[in-house]
């Protein structure tokens, strides 16, 4: 930080900014801070540094931080640049918006310190009725954050937001399509957008992943993708199968360079149009409910309807955290009847009942006779011996491709 040679008692003055004092002191926790006093002589900008020297100095030994006079608005500019360094851009005007249009119009005018659990609270349940669980929990995460960072700043000794819980989030929909659903879709798209969808469906990747795959990030050879950052920060690699890999072979052409894109931003390819689009092709083919990233939903569904267990559709996904992969659990019937009947070989044999004579049998017998225990399947019904059933998957124009899906019917 450039200063002038004048710096007095902690008092200096930048050369970029004549004029204005500046205040350098050590506080509670021994770590050095400097900013601009609101003072237009020495003998002000000298009296408040002392004042921020003396509550360092109480912090110390009370062992916590007065609370500061400011209000939440006061500190948002600071906060959003602090954010902006550490979020991806989609993130960070995510976080902007919801402190602008909802944070700042509910408790900007608040003085940090007289913020309450009480207040937080009553905002959850305004808000409650008019928007989802979902966007209040991101709300209020915002905020917690929020109030986190104003305790490290020293603005206030707590968060008051610590012990406040937001309201039930529901489990995350499950909507797949069929093959012959996809087939039908892939069929009707246009030639910009049948690319995208069917890359979408054979790899799970995210709409705006899609879009930020440059050439450079392609393995054709080794048939994946090295994507550097996905929607949590990391980079992952995408393994293609066969269908994917058809896909990324037909945008090839011969005057691409490394740095271009793999689906060029033109003008119908954006994010809003290939959303969109795909709505209106759904409409045509008669497939209602269904939205652009329920494709990803439909990958893993596959996945785990094919026997695949939950570790490896989280690691396809991308997810961290297990719990989100968790909604797909139930449609593995095949693998989980597998699983339990690993159980006889614990067990062992299944007993039988000791031989007896004809006279006793007509002693003992009763009139409605049990087994001692049942040690055979009970002959299966017609609608159960067809629950499985074999439906080709043909890669329609993306690449003349036969893909054969076992699909367990039974109820879950």
């Amino acid at each position: 930080m450039p200063r002038t040679k004048n710096h007095r008692d902690g008092i200096y003055e930048r050369k970029d900014r004549p004029g204005e004092f500046w205040g350098s002191w050590k506080d509670a926790k021994g770590r050095r801070r400097r900013r601009r006093l609101n003072a237009h002589t020495f003998q002000q900008a000298k009296m408040l540094l002392e004042a921020e020297r003396s509550r360092a100095d109480k912090t110390r030994t009370l062992g916590y931080s007065e609370p500061s006079k400011d209000s939440l608005a006061s500190m948002l500019d600071r906060y959003q640049r602090h954010q902006k360094a550490t979020l991806t851009p989609q993130s960070y005007d995510r976080t902007v918006g919801i402190i602008q249009k909802q944070l700042k119009p509910a408790f900007g005018a608040m003085r940090l310190a007289d913020i309450r659990r009480a207040d937080i609270e009553q905002y959850i349940t305004d808000r409650s009725g008019e928007v989802s669980a979902g966007t209040v929990t991101k709300e209020l995460n915002v905020l917690k954050h929020l109030l986190g960072k104003a305790v490290e700043w020293e603005l206030i000794p707590y968060n008051p937001t610590a012990r406040v819980k937001g309201p039930r989030v529901p489990a995350g929909r499950v909507r797949y399509l069929q093959p012959t659903e996809l087939r039908a879709v892939l069929a009707a798209c246009p030639a910009w957008l049948r690319g995208i969808v069917g890359l979408a469906a054979f790899t799970a990747m995210r709409r705006g992943e899609i879009l930020s795959i440059r050439w450079l990030h392609v393995d054709i050879e080794g048939k994946r993708l090295m994507l550097p950052q996905t929607k949590n920060g990391d980079g992952r690699i995408v393994y293609l199968n066969q269908l994917a890999a058809e896909v990324i072979k037909g945008q090839w052409s011969p005057n691409v360079k490394a740095t271009d894109r793999v689906f060029p931003i033109a003008d119908n390819c954006t994010a809003d149009n290939i959303s969109k689009g795909f709505a209106a092709v759904c409409r045509r083919v008669g497939i209602e409910d269904f939205h652009f990233h329920d494709l990803r939903h439909t990958a893993a569904s596959w996945l785990r309807m094919q026997g695949a267990d939950i570790h490896t559709v989280a690691t396809v996904l991308g997810h961290r955290d297990l719990r989100m992969a968790a909604r797909y659990q139930h449609l593995s019937a095949e693998f989980l009847g597998a699983a339990v009947g690993r159980l006889d070989s614990i067990f062992g044999e299944a007993p039988q009942l000791p031989a007896k004579s004809e006279n006793q049998d007509r002693q003992q017998a009763p009139e409605n006779p049990q087994p001692f225990v049942t040690t055979s399947s009970p002959a299966p019904t017609g609608d159960e011996a067809e629950t499985a059933q074999l439906i080709d998957l043909v890669g329609s124009a993306i690449g003349d491709r036969t893909r054969t899906l076992r699909l367990e019917r039974a109820a879950c």
